[in-house]
């Protein structure tokens, strides 16, 4: 705004001079110049009123946060997507946008408590319906409905959560028996406490004993 300020004072400046220039010569380089101001001008995208920028700047006042905590639901017709958030109920109604598209939607929720929260699905496991799709405002919570476009079960929510299960299932799904629990012993391990850490090294321990013993002739 103040560069454009600037401008409109010189534009008017190079005007007066030019009802007082008798000179040709001077005449020309104010108009040429004229010429250029009035270019620039045209080009400067134009100051907001302000009232109108400190309401854009209050309503997305603070920082943004990612929403990362969500639950979900189906029935035949919609995906239910449910995300928590306090005091919600509270803001205007614009204040809660959600965009669909066929495969994605994205949540912003302006100014609720200084703050701005976004939460964004893309990839998702089949296509919705645009039009069919909302969002309801309910006490603490948003609620995002996303119309089916054919009456079928999701496994789950995206394309992505789709893939990794179907790698984790593939690892332990081998034509070994004895291969896939390995696997799924090996998982328990790395991802279990002390105790079961203890439990599965005491079971293999023993295990292998059996298979030791087992193997010893008996006329020894």
């Amino acid at each position: 705004p103040l560069f454009f300020n600037q401008l409109q004072k010189d534009l008017e400046e190079v005007k007066e001079l030019l009802v007082k220039a008798t000179r040709k010569r001077v005449r020309d380089v104010l108009a040429a110049e004229k010429h250029k101001l009035e270019l620039e001008i045209k080009n400067q995208p134009l100051p907001k009123p302000k009232d109108v920028a400190e309401e854009e700047k209050s309503s997305l006042g603070g920082y943004t946060v990612k929403i990362n905590n969500y639950g979900w639901d189906q029935s035949d017709k919609f995906v239910k997507i449910y995300i928590s958030l306090s005091g919600v109920q509270k803001l205007p109604a614009e204040n809660v946008q959600v965009n669909f598209t066929e495969r994605s939607f994205d949540l912003l929720v302006k100014n609720l408590n200084g703050k701005n929260y976004t939460m964004t699905f893309n990839n998702l496991l089949k296509p919705i319906s645009v039009e069919g799709s909302s969002r309801k405002i309910k006490t603490d919570m948003v609620l995002v409905m996303c119309k089916k476009k054919r009456e079928e079960k999701w496994d789950c929510l995206t394309q992505v959560e789709k893939e990794s299960k179907e790698k984790e299932k593939a690892a332990y799904d081998t034509t070994d028996p004895s291969e896939g629990l390995m696997n799924i012993l090996k998982k328990m391990y790395a991802e279990g406490d002390d105790e079961m850490k203890r439990t599965i090294n005491k079971a293999w321990v023993e295990s292998r004993e059996k298979q030791y013993k087992g193997d010893i002739p008996m006329d020894i």
